[in-house]
């Protein structure tokens, strides 16, 4: 009995070891295979389950991009050279001053097809001084584009074109983007040709950049690089988020840091070019400087918050309700504004002829004050004064 019981116990031992060494040079041998179904034939391998098209495709935006890329054209533009002064024969003329005036201009942007009547939507300095412009649509389609009307404040532009069944794109809701959202830029960078690139929202509300006189961008880290310049900013789904602007480049190229105007705004301007021929916006008549923590100690001042009001026009809206030099404005119509630009952009998108709210601190006391809204005079893009 012991020695058959040693027997048994050296083969467990043998076949133990044989089976860790195929277990660990060959594991596929020893892997379990999958059970078959009780009315399954034992021969046929098991059914393999396919990804579920969300999952195969979660990554991809090809469905976006498919839905609002032809309503992207690429905007082609041109300058005629002025009238050649009479003393650019002279040689030394040439040699000192150069003959500018004698190479035709041109540039390539991009721009958003909004609505099938043929309006697009691109930046004012892609069109600006421009005599010939050209709109490309990504079917090869070309045709003579007609300036409706432009907005430098705002660097925003509406042109028309003519041509049946065009495409355009959906309008999304820029005001419920959050910092980290997915969005895809869409446009002509470098004159490639129509191009595509992802990434996310970085920032929202971005100003006092220097870029526009109003200054409400969404900055993102898809590659935006020039041409892009009038192009789309999507969402996931291809709905229009905002209009490609302005790049932060020490090269020239993307650097990972892209504005875009909201819709919203750009909508905004859209319509009063169309409708009006201008954009109509508030103005109070006052000269903001920002409040910094410096100013407000030398002063001092009960507030951190809020925009210094260093002067007021006379007789214009601020000085008939009350305003004053030395004043700081903490909101208007009852939103925050924390520096020019915020105060700037709030006052300009009230209506002209309605009265609006001030929060202002004055000393040690918060005062009240109506001011009725005047309609904003056309001013250079340098002029801050709100």
């Amino acid at each position: 009995m012991r020695k058959t019981w040693l027997i048994f116990s050296q083969a467990v031992t043998v076949a133990l070891a044989m089976w860790f060494v195929v277990a660990t040079l060959k594991p596929e041998w020893v892997q379990n295979r999958p059970l078959s179904t009780a009315v399954g034939s034992s021969s046929n391998p098991a059914p393999q389950i396919a990804l579920a098209p969300a999952a195969a495709g979660g990554s991809s935006y090809a469905a976006a991009a498919k839905r609002a890329a032809p309503a992207v054209v690429s905007v082609i533009t041109s300058k005629t050279p002025t009238a050649r002064d009479p003393r650019a024969a002279d040689p030394w003329f040439r040699y000192f001053f150069g003959d500018p005036d004698s190479q035709a201009q041109s540039g390539v942007g991009s721009g958003v097809i909004v609505s099938p009547d043929g309006y697009v939507l691109t930046n004012n300095h892609v069109v600006e001084r421009m005599d010939d412009i050209e709109v490309v649509l990504s079917d090869g389609r070309r045709t003579k584009a007609e300036v409706i009307g432009t907005d430098p404040e705002a660097d925003l532009a509406v042109l028309r074109i003519k041509l049946d069944k065009l495409p355009s794109v959906s309008f999304g809701d820029s005001d419920v983007l959050q910092v980290g959202d997915v969005v895809l830029a869409i446009g002509n960078p470098f004159g490639v040709g129509q191009t595509v690139t992802s990434g996310i929202v970085s920032a929202l509300g971005r100003n006092q950049l220097g870029i526009n006189t109003f200054e409400n961008f969404i900055q993102t880290d898809a590659a935006i690089n020039p041409g892009n310049s009038g192009g789309a900013l999507i969402d996931a789904a291809g709905n229009l988020m905002g209009i490609n602007t302005a790049i932060y480049s020490r090269s020239g190229g993307s650097l990972g840091i892209g504005f875009a105007i909201p819709v919203s705004t750009a909508r905004q301007v859209m319509e009063g070019l169309i409708k009006d021929g201008q954009v109509t916006r508030g103005w109070i008549g006052v000269e903001p400087r920002d409040l910094t923590p410096e100013i407000a100690e030398t002063f001092n001042l009960k507030v951190s918050q809020g925009v210094l009001i260093t002067g007021v026009l006379q007789n214009g809206p601020a000085s008939e309700g009350g305003l004053r030099p030395g004043d700081v404005v903490v909101k208007v119509a009852d939103t925050p504004v924390g520096n020019t630009s915020q105060l700037l952009n709030v006052v300009a998108s009230l209506k002209p002829r309605t009265t609006a709210r001030l929060v202002v601190q004055r000393g040690d006391s918060e005062v009240t004050l109506k001011v009725i809204v005047a309609q904003r005079p056309k001013a250079p893009r340098q002029q801050r004064e709100q």
